[in-house]
């Protein structure tokens, strides 16, 4: 009983090791998937963070350059305000030829002096008098009182109607019914008018023109009189001189590199375009812009206008909406309509769309995260199989130590018992020596047999191995097969018939391994056999390809079988299946894993067919050498003979 108990306690200590180890690999393999998805989660975050990134820096490289851009060409027209110097006071103090004195010092020193196609003084302020219309020349030339002409009538009408009154005229841009704006505008308009020397020009894009209230004074001769009317001054400028001086000029600064097009659309209508910095000019080429910008931006007198100048202060732009924003500084633009069609500065990437890119590096980032994801994902499914097959592997080691040591323990128990009671002189008789003797000298050999099979499977582990291959007949193999298996066949009971065709081929092998992997074989068939049951060892030539033959040789048994289940792993080492490990039938798993192994080294295979309740048959393939390799004939095959 103390056995008994023993064995029980180990396995019950193997089972709670299994079950401990099981629940670890579980919870690791909880923990890795965590993991993973936690870091895909990241991964999937980062990628977000990074295009973002991207396109805000790229969002603001375009808005610098259309900024900048728009700032210089803003400056060409803001020297003609400040050359002209209406302001603070809006001309109070000056007279028309002040005036002309300043466009002809500007004339001579502008690097576009043909930007200003005419400058006109429009006196609005003559009460019931008729509105003289002055055009000033760059020279001495006396004041020219002249008709309009038609391209400024519809200005020159809404001049008029706002130059009751310096604030209104402030606001003459605005559409008619917008008092309440117009209003919050005068309110602090005297406070606006004094703060800059640009503040008060206005823009008529379709003449296009600036124009500037100037508050009335009396010429040359003339008696002063107080009065809030107004007069104007209006700067009519030269479209072709933007078109092909400005604006080229003002480009060719800002994409020198040829990575952007650039071009100014009416309302930022492709189709309508002013200027183009490419050959396509009225083409569709901008009908997909990656940014487009108001020229003149919000009236500085707005709101808007305000929160403009906090940004300019604040040298930021990083709140805006890149795709599609306005300029900070500009006139407030004369609006004769609801709906208003701005001049737009239009940008187009020369490659492809700016927001495509941003897309395909999204795209890009996202694939390069998946393929590390895949990585990683196979990385932990290699660790997690490799992890599993090596707690597989240590249970089978450990099955295989319990095994190894059960089997040298029944030996040696056998031979410690038999000397004990020789040496204890129990025995007296000579055939009872003899048959002690005996004993002692079989399981001796089954201890030897024992330790030389775990040696060998070592030595064709690690390769130390090494086979001398020789010619052999089928014949002797089997001769060799049947004397070392003689004992046990005996002791079994099992009946062995030997079916060998006539006439087989040599083979190449070594005599020794091959006897030792038949020798499993049959131990094999005689272990799982009931008693008085029949093995047929068997033999014969097969056509295994084309010009290419095998010798088969078959050990088929009529014993319990092996499962569906079983059969992928019978091979393995220290593999036994769990319904022989419960019927404690003896092994230590090591004997199909060594024929396999022989079976290899001597070029050929091992197979088997089983069934449960069937038998088992293993087959032992062998591939005949070529004649010159052997120099001896191979005689065609012949028929079955039965060996007793």
């Amino acid at each position: 009983m103390p056995g008994k108990y023993s064995f029980d306690s180990g396995a019950k200590l193997r089972h709670g090791v299994g079950l401990k180890r099981g629940s670890f690999f579980w919870i690791a393999l909880g923990g890795a998937v965590a993991l993973l998805l936690g870091v895909g989660i990241l991964q999937y975050r980062w990628t977000s963070q990074i295009t973002e990134a991207t396109e805000t820096r790229i969002g603001n490289n375009v808005e610098s350059l259309m900024l900048d851009w728009h700032l210089d060409f803003y400056q060409q027209f803001s020297t003609i305000c400040v050359a002209l110097q209406v302001g603070p006071d809006s001309g109070e103090h000056d007279n028309w030829l002040a005036y002309r004195e300043r466009y002809s010092r500007w004339s001579r020193a502008a690097n576009h002096s043909s930007l200003i196609e005419s400058l006109h003084i429009w006196e609005t302020s003559q009460g019931g008098a008729a509105p003289r219309f002055l055009r000033l020349g760059p020279d001495q030339a006396p004041l020219v009182s002249e008709d309009p002409p038609q391209k400024l009538q519809r200005l020159l009408d809404r001049l008029k109607e706002r130059s009751g009154d310096i604030n209104v005229a402030l606001g003459a841009w605005e559409l008619s019914g917008e008092d309440s704006q117009r209003m919050f505008a005068a309110d602090r308009s005297h406070n606006i008018s004094r703060s800059n020397p640009l503040t008060g020009w206005q823009f008529d894009q379709s003449v296009p023109a600036i124009v500037h209230p100037i508050i009335h004074h009396a010429l040359l001769g003339e008696t002063e009189h107080p009065r809030k009317a107004v007069d104007w001054i209006v700067v009519v400028l030269d479209l072709p001189t933007i078109q092909r001086g400005i604006l080229p000029d003002v480009t060719r600064k800002y994409i020198a590199n040829g990575q952007y097009q650039l071009a100014v659309g009416v309302g930022g209508n492709a189709n309508q375009l002013i200027y183009s910095s490419g050959d396509d000019a009225g083409s569709s080429t901008f009908a997909r812009a990656d940014a487009t910008m108001n020229l003149f931006g919000p009236p500085p007198e707005s709101t808007e206008g305000y929160f403009w100048q906090a940004f300019k202060n604040g040298n930021s732009l990083t709140g805006l909406e890149w795709h599609n924003f306005s300029g900070p500084l500009w006139f407030p633009v004369v609006r004769y309509e609801a709906v208003q069609q701005p001049w737009t500065l239009i940008l187009r990437n020369q490659d492809r769309p700016l927001v495509a890119a941003v897309v395909a590096l999204r795209r890009r980032n996202l694939v390069t995260g998946g393929l590390v994801m895949l990585l990683l994902l196979a990385s932990m499914s290699l660790v997690v199989v490799a992890s599993h097959r090596a707690q597989r592997l240590a249970k089978l080691e450990m099955d295989f130590v319990a095994s190894v040591s059960h089997e040298l323990r029944t030996p040696l128990s056998a031979i410690f018992s038999a000397g004990e009671n020789i040496a204890d002189g129990l025995i007296e008789s000579k055939v009872a020596l003899t048959r002690y003797g005996s004993i002692i000298t079989g399981q001796a050999t089954q201890l030897i047999d024992l330790v030389d099979q775990i040696l060998l499977f070592a030595a064709t582990r690690d390769g130390s191995k090494r086979y001398q291959l020789r010619r052999l007949r089928i014949v002797d193999l089997l001769q060799s097969v049947r004397e070392t298996t003689a004992g046990l066949i005996r002791e079994s009971g099992c009946q062995v018939e030997q079916l060998l065709q006539d006439n087989l081929p040599y083979i190449l092998g070594d005599r020794p391994a091959l006897t030792r992997c038949l020798q499993n074989l049959i131990t094999n068939a005689v272990k799982y056999s009931p008693a008085n049951r029949k093995i047929v060892i068997a033999a014969r030539l097969y056509e295994s390809g084309i010009h290419e033959k095998e010798v088969r040789i078959h050990v088929t048994d009529n014993g319990v079988g092996i499962s569906a289940s079983d059969l992928p792993h019978i091979f393995e080492p220290f593999y036994r299946s769990p319904e022989v490990v419960a019927a404690q039938v003896h092994g230590t798993g090591l004997g199909l894993a060594l024929a396999k192994d022989i079976a290899e080294a001597m070029g050929g295979r091992l197979s088997v067919v089983s069934g449960v309740g069937k038998g088992s048959t293993f087959t032992l393939h062998l591939p005949v050498p070529r004649q010159e390799d052997l120099d001896v004939s191979v005689v065609d095959a012949g028929h079955w003979v039965k060996h007793e």
